[in-house]
């Protein structure tokens, strides 16, 4: 797997969206809008920014998405594709189906439709008891949203089909040589997915007084770790990520950054 997408994989795609869309077969989710869900594919196949969780707690999935739909943009519409007309598709090892209660789910999704039929298909797959339903209560959400390292790693060999994964925890130690790591398996066209805190190194927010570990991330390169060997944790550290549909540059201190990263989760051929 390759980090850039040839003309010919993204053509093949279109291609194949083209044929999912002049198909005539009835629709698995009733409350699905087809139209619209082929303009979101085709938008997200000219820009995997496009991908977003919005208001839903699918930060892990929308992150594996993210690289899905970048590197592997024809299996991206061919997984849509089975979804919307059968109601499941078939992963590397496993056929993953979305249950008769999340295909009649309908009100308020809080994110576009391409993306719920994927995210909430995978998120319900992992769930042994909290539903996923668009309009529960939030605190129902949030907790059948929470994604544990095992889900992430299991994605990235079910969904991405990467024959080497690892899960890194940094809770107490390792940052540095975690981000050291992500950047050669970047490099060399593999992914990396880092557990933070959204509130320390997202600006989106007060740091915790406790931080706790709430948000994955996909990142995307551009490092730099600038060490001080006199002074421990002086240094300074600089990445781009996605998250939330959009690019972000963190730019942070040594100290800092390490108190608002927990981890990472590795694939690579």
């Amino acid at each position: 797997m390759t980090t850039q997408v040839s003309n010919s994989s993204l053509q093949e795609a279109q291609q194949a969206l083209a044929d999912f869309e002049n198909s005539t077969a009835v629709s698995a989710w009733p409350y699905l809008d087809k139209r619209q869900v082929i303009a979101e594919m085709r938008s997200r196949l000219s820009d995997p920014f496009q991908v977003n969780q919005g208001g839903q707690p699918f930060c892990g999935p929308a992150s594996i998405l993210f690289e899905f739909v970048r590197k592997q943009p024809l299996r991206y519409v061919q997984i849509c594709r089975s979804l919307f007309e059968t109601g499941s598709f078939q992963g590397k090892t496993r056929q993953i189906e979305a249950s008769p209660q999340l295909r009649q789910s309908q009100g308020r999704l809080r994110m576009s439709q391409a993306d719920w039929m994927v995210l909430a298909t995978w998120r319900e797959s992992e769930n042994l008891i909290f539903p996923v339903q668009p309009d529960e209560p939030n605190i129902i959400r949030n907790l059948a949203g929470i994604t544990k390292p095992w889900e992430m790693v299991g994605w990235t060999r079910e969904i991405l089909g990467y024959a080497n994964v690892k899960n890194t925890i940094t809770y107490i130690f390792g940052e540095v040589h975690a981000l050291n790591e992500a950047a050669s398996i970047i490099d060399s066209g593999g992914v990396v997915f880092a557990l933070i805190t959204a509130e320390g190194l997202l600006d989106n927010g007060t740091p915790p007084l406790l931080p706790c570990p709430n948000h994955w991330v996909s990142l995307l390169g551009n490092m730099s770790i600038q060490k001080r060997q006199l002074f421990r944790n002086s240094g300074h550290v600089s990445l781009d990520l996605y998250t939330w549909g959009s690019k972000k540059h963190i730019d942070k201190t040594e100290a800092h950054f390490e108190d608002y990263f927990w981890g990472i989760v590795t694939g690579w051929e």
